[in-house]
């Protein structure tokens, strides 16, 4: 369905998807979009990512306290040492979502990140270096323009597979590409399009 961009009670034209759900709002306004650029809250968004594959992301939003409670903050190098009585427990957790391929997915993911951190200038320079450190900026004016995925995201895609990365489908990889302000996905219209690439953000910024 296309969509365009929408005007809120509070005078600001917005992307669609959010909707008038107060934690979506907050989440598109203050995080979606905005370049991160810390290596611990990538690896985060990329494993929250691969859990929403088959969901949608506000239920996920939702459970990210408890996902991050579950998993020692997203800690990797604790993650990486989980063995088969933590992801038992985890598969006993009514608070995350309970799949155990992508509960083992982000311990394998882990230790594929303390991989790239051992061996180079870290995984947020791994990352960023897809887009030559720099967001790439679309101007799309409707939902239908933005793309689900793009020949970057294969390529980012097959990378982080060929290094051990789990749940990283070139969807997936777009998803979190566009979340991480990669790429600025903002519909052209809306208020934070043209904001986003100025942005940092805190790594640790909860949004309530």
């Amino acid at each position: 369905m296309t969509r365009t961009a929408r005007l809120h009670a509070d005078g600001l034209t917005r992307c669609p998807w959010p909707g008038e759900d107060p934690l979506y709002v907050a989440y598109h306004d203050t995080e979606w979009g905005v370049p991160e650029l810390d290596d611990r809250a990538l690896y985060e968004k990329l494993i929250l990512d691969g859990f929403q594959a088959g969901l949608s992301w506000i239920t996920i939003l939702r459970k990210r306290d408890n996902f991050r409670k579950a998993f020692d903050d997203f800690q990797p190098e604790k993650i990486a040492r989980y063995n088969a009585k933590k992801v038992h427990a985890l598969m006993n957790d009514a608070g995350i979502v309970r799949n155990r391929a992508k509960i083992e997915g982000a311990i394998n993911s882990a230790k594929s990140y303390l991989k790239i951190m051992e061996d180079g200038p870290g995984f947020s320079k791994f990352i960023w270096d897809f887009v030559d450190g720099r967001p790439k900026v679309n101007h799309f004016k409707t939902t239908a323009s933005v793309p689900a995925s793009t020949p970057l995201s294969v390529k980012m895609s097959g990378e982080l597979a060929s290094r051990g990365f789990k749940f990283v489908g070139p969807t997936i990889v777009y998803a979190f590409m566009q979340a991480t302000g990669m790429v600025n996905d903002h519909l052209a219209t809306c208020f934070c399009h043209e904001s986003c690439a100025g942005k940092r953000r805190s790594p640790r910024l909860k949004v309530k």
